[in-house]
């Protein structure tokens, strides 16, 4: 019997390893989660553009860095208080959108990039975002810059 029960154990072993292999979690849908980030960046712009500071601050987590231009705005207060001030006028002083979303293989890191431009359409800077997926689901920017982009139709 115990010769019996050692000859099983091989396919015991295997019948646990399949049962172990069906419990695994699946890769996540990178294009997906592209998605989701396209569409939370969108949502984050368009803040801006209906003026709505209190959803602007919603998209921003707690613990985010915003580079500004070597001068980092470290924690969402600080971010929010130098942010405030482009809500101020009736109409936004520039607006943005992604160009470019790219997801970390684990699914829990993304990177937006894309123009950032005047009223008027002019092209001005250039964005680029990490966004984190909190443990609800949901994107928030976590770190965030930017930087201006040469007027190449200046003739000096």
């Amino acid at each position: 019997m115990h010769r019996r029960a050692l000859l099983r154990l091989p396919t015991g072993l295997l019948a646990l390893a399949l049962a172990l292999a069906g419990c695994a979690t699946p890769p996540p849908d990178l294009t997906l989660l592209a998605e989701q980030v396209r569409a939370a960046e969108t949502a984050f712009a368009a803040t801006m553009a209906a003026r709505d500071f209190k959803a602007f601050g919603e998209w921003i987590a707690d613990d985010a860095t915003f580079v500004n231009g070597g001068q980092p705005l470290r924690g969402k207060p600080a971010i929010l208080a130098h942010w405030e001030r482009f809500f101020r006028q009736p109409q936004a002083p520039f607006a943005w959108k992604p160009a470019v979303v790219e997801v970390l293989s684990s699914g829990q890191l993304a990177y937006s990039e894309g123009p950032v431009s005047l009223p008027d359409g002019k092209l001005v800077a250039r964005y680029a975002s990490t966004w984190r997926r909190e443990a609800d689901g949901r994107w928030k920017v976590v770190i965030d810059n930017g930087h201006d982009v040469c007027d190449c139709t200046k003739k000096p």
